[in-house]
């Protein structure tokens, strides 16, 4: 089995989907705190964010949507869910075309945060909870959901942006006599 394939072992698909909502607002937080003279790695943790949300967003469109319409008849929620991914999408398209050091970044990224946090609310509030409650096979669901993530990760090339990048850019700083922080 793949438990240690996922960082915060996931026993069920709520828990999985919750870690992917916690890895993406771990990186927002880290996209806020880079100043003006680490362009590089601003856009380098945006790309990392949108390949993060597409995985995600994928995953919840072609197995957990369709598994919450069946469990618990939430149509009203879901279409709400996707309505919400296609604006994420809109946002993450626009950002991926972004070069490095454009002025537009942090402002998109912040609208991308927004979205993101809304919508991440309502599906930690209302509709996992929802699920949680319905006869919903959880861990074979979770199953499912990190079978497609890791498919995904693999077709998108996925390298975490986090740590050794973080470390090499802060390494560089240091050595170029900048003052890092």
């Amino acid at each position: 089995m793949s438990q240690q394939k996922q960082n915060a072992t996931a026993k069920d698909a709520v828990a999985l989907l919750t870690s992917d909502h916690d890895k993406v607002k771990t990186l927002f937080r880290e996209f806020e705190k880079c100043d003006a003279s680490h362009q590089g790695l601003k856009h380098d943790l945006a790309q990392q964010i949108c390949m993060d949300l597409t995985i995600h967003a994928t995953i919840e469109e072609e197995i957990f949507y369709p598994a919450v319409r069946a469990e618990t008849g939430e149509e009203q929620q879901v279409d709400e869910a996707l309505e919400e991914h296609g604006t994420i999408k809109e946002l993450v398209e626009h950002i991926r075309g972004m070069a490095t050091g454009d002025g537009e970044l942090d402002s998109t990224v912040q609208k991308l945060r927004e979205c993101v946090e809304h919508h991440v609310t309502e599906e930690e509030q209302e509709m996992f909870p929802r699920v949680r409650q319905s006869d919903a096979d959880l861990a074979e669901l979770c199953e499912q959901l990190q079978d497609r993530k890791e498919e995904l990760e693999h077709d998108f090339g996925a390298t975490p942006v986090r740590g050794n990048n973080t470390a090499e850019a802060e390494g560089e700083r240091s050595a170029t006599g900048q003052a890092g922080s």
